[in-house]
């Protein structure tokens, strides 16, 4: 294995462990001296990669991400502009569902994170058989929308709200879908 391939290899083993990794350990997984290990993790720090040294070992330092649901309500012809509303302030559209009262809860996965992806999106959609999820209820529909912290998710509930795309919350919904202020005007719903 080369250097380049061992580095990949090191950043995905702290990036998949839960706990930090000793040079010892990652040099015996890695069937190379604790020294190469040293100078491949100054290597991954000088190319970006955010690990931090303890004194139990290293540790891949994990992004935070907020998330939050929102509903909506718009029709087929506003689908590109409340994507591309989301993901231009920040957000990532991660997936969309509907609560169904015969079917319950049916979802699909999105993972938009740019205009042009929205884009693609939306050509699938217009290209396909397929019509959008929630047309199954009448225009009403969920995003899980994740973004770098809660702030760029208040601007985005913000916009969605002046828009008019943000939705009330009924009584009869199946989760907790009180905002954080816990006002009579329910809009989001908080990610359990």
């Amino acid at each position: 294995m080369n250097g380049k391939d061992r580095r990949a290899c090191i950043l995905q083993l702290l990036a998949d462990s839960p706990k930090a990794l000793t040079g010892a350990c990652l040099a015996e997984k890695m069937k190379v001296s604790r020294q190469v290990i040293v100078q491949d993790i100054a290597l991954l720090r000088a190319n970006g990669a955010d690990i931090v040294s303890t004194n139990l070992g290293y540790l891949l330092k994990k992004k935070e991400e907020a998330s939050r649901v929102f509903k909506v309500h718009h029709s087929d012809a506003e689908v590109e502009e409340e994507l591309s509303l989301i993901v231009d302030y920040g957000g990532i559209v991660k997936d969309v569902f509907v609560y169904h009262r015969v079917y319950g809860t049916l979802k699909g996965d999105m993972n938009i994170r740019s205009r042009r992806e929205v884009k693609k999106f939306v050509e699938d959609i217009n290209c396909g058989k397929s019509s959008l999820l929630k047309n199954v209820t009448s225009g009403y529909h969920y995003h899980t929308v994740l973004a770098e912290n809660e702030q760029v998710l208040d601007m985005i509930q913000e916009k969605l709200k002046e828009r008019g795309f943000l939705a009330k919350l009924q009584d009869y919904e199946p989760i907790d879908f009180w905002s954080k202020e816990g006002k009579e005007e329910r809009y989001e719903v908080p990610v359990l």
